[in-house]
């Protein structure tokens, strides 16, 4: 199996002073971006393409419209559901006057339609 490799798409990943970055001889260093293995095979994992979370968000945020203006969505999605309603009794500890006091409370229930 080969590794592979690509470098870090985040924008200030080359800014970041760590050690691990730091490149070159004495006079003439230079800070580089991080090479990230791909640990998964697939090409759809962020994780191939990013070092860490941080430079993900911040290739995310200088991208957003870019991303939007790709599949732009002009209507919402919608998912058709049914609610249910049902009674529920039960008690409740009043503690001013020490007593159970039984109250009734309508619980819903979210169901996705087929």
């Amino acid at each position: 199996m080969s590794d592979k490799y690509s470098w870090c798409h985040g924008t200030h990943c080359h800014k970041n002073r760590t050690q691990d970055r730091v490149r070159g001889v004495k006079g003439s260093k230079v800070l580089r971006t991080r090479r990230v293995r791909w640990y998964q095979s697939s090409y759809q994992s962020k994780w191939n393409y990013f070092c860490s979370q941080r430079c993900m968000t911040d290739y995310i945020d200088s991208n957003l419209r870019a991303f939007v203006a790709i599949a732009p969505r002009p209507e919402p999605l919608e998912t058709s559901v049914e609610v249910t309603e049902k009674k529920v009794h039960g008690n409740s500890y009043n503690w001013q006057t020490r007593e159970s006091v039984p109250h009734t409370y309508i619980e819903k229930s979210i169901s996705i339609r087929d």
